[in-house]
């Protein structure tokens, strides 16, 4: 019998055919459930969602688990998968869905965030925000024992995706324990989230491979390998890509250059070459039947060679659409009080 970490293989079963995980079981009694943080959710609570996420998926039609529900979504970064996928996913459940932009809530004005919060928090059921700023602001918006809150990008963290990376993993292996990612470039948002989230999976094992001086938050390391020694999952930094071993199931890349985030040194791009995933790289450090991720936009012949985004290992664009499901998955669980549709 498999485990609670394993899936049967995609081309094994018709849609439709995995029964989707009951909804109520999985919602807390008395009280909204907010995702802030990756360690928001217990290690079961991150595999369930994945799984979720991969019912609704194989399901064809999406279960009406929102209907007569309020999502918002408040954006003061740019979004192309994120947003979207929120916004439709969020939509396909049955939710009405209200957007706001950078300058459309009064907060621009001189309302406080704590008024303008107590306002949203009377009309929405659950509210996603992207802010590219600390998370403080969103715990403010959190406090309301009414509205859930979601990160869909802060300073620190980006926890949706990787939500959307596991499901990803998920799917394509049938599995997550024993699976071994390479990750190469910046220890960013994207690294932190996914390396917190492996760190609670038992046999998973993360490389971030990055430039000198571009590593993971010294504190996120640190959380993520005391987690992963409880749970029986590797992470590990190296800033010596030359020095990789092979063996690695998925080579994973992000954009260098974050959004909003300017480097302090002129060359810093002279310090991030050697990491660009290329064909070269994939064949060096991959097994055979390893497969490329990244969380896009793409720079192309920067981060990523076009052959390996384009090719037949990359799982890029499987992640692009995972980026709804996840999300469904996510705006469903966070809705206190919503009842398994059966």
């Amino acid at each position: 019998m498999k485990g609670d970490l394993e899936l049967d293989a995609p081309s094994a079963a018709a849609p439709g055919e995995l029964r989707l995980p009951p909804v109520a079981a999985h919602v807390p009694a008395g009280g909204r459930r907010h995702l802030l943080s990756i360690l928001d959710l217990s290690p079961e609570e991150v595999v369930y969602l994945c799984r979720r996420a991969l019912a609704i998926k194989r399901a064809g039609s999406a279960p009406q688990t929102l209907k007569g529900r309020t999502v918002g979504v408040y954006f003061r970064k740019t979004s192309t998968r994120t947003r979207a996928g929120f916004m439709v996913g969020a939509g396909r459940l049955g939710a009405t869905t209200v957007y706001f932009g950078p300058n459309e809530l009064q907060t621009t004005t001189g309302e406080t965030t704590g008024d303008t919060a107590r306002t949203l928090a009377g009309y929405l059921d659950v509210l996603v925000m992207r802010t590219n700023e600390s998370v403080e602001e969103m715990q403010v918006y959190a406090s309301h024992p009414s509205m859930s809150v979601v990160n869909a990008l802060s300073s620190e963290e980006h926890p949706t995706q990787a939500l959307t990376d596991l499901t990803s993993i998920l799917e394509h292996f049938g599995r997550l324990e024993g699976v071994s990612v390479l990750y190469c470039g910046e220890g960013n948002k994207t690294a932190a989230a996914l390396a917190l989230a492996m760190s609670r999976v038992p046999g998973m094992r993360l490389t971030l491979a990055t430039p000198d001086g571009y590593g993971l938050d010294a504190e996120v390391l640190a959380t993520a390998q005391s987690l992963a020694a409880v749970h029986g999952a590797t992470i590990e930094e190296t800033h010596d890509i030359e020095g990789v071993q092979a063996g690695y199931d998925v080579v994973y890349t992000s954009r260098w250059q974050e959004m909003g985030v300017s480097k302090a040194d002129p060359e810093w791009k002279t310090h991030f070459h050697p990491f660009r995933v290329t064909q070269a790289l994939m064949d060096r450090v991959g097994n055979p039947d390893a497969v490329f991720m990244h969380d896009l936009p793409a720079v192309r012949a920067e981060d990523v060679d076009d052959e390996v985004l384009d090719g037949p290992r990359s799982l890029a664009w499987v992640q692009a659409q995972h980026k709804m499901f996840s999300a469904m998955a996510v705006v469903e669980w966070c809705g206190a009080g919503v009842q398994d549709e059966g």
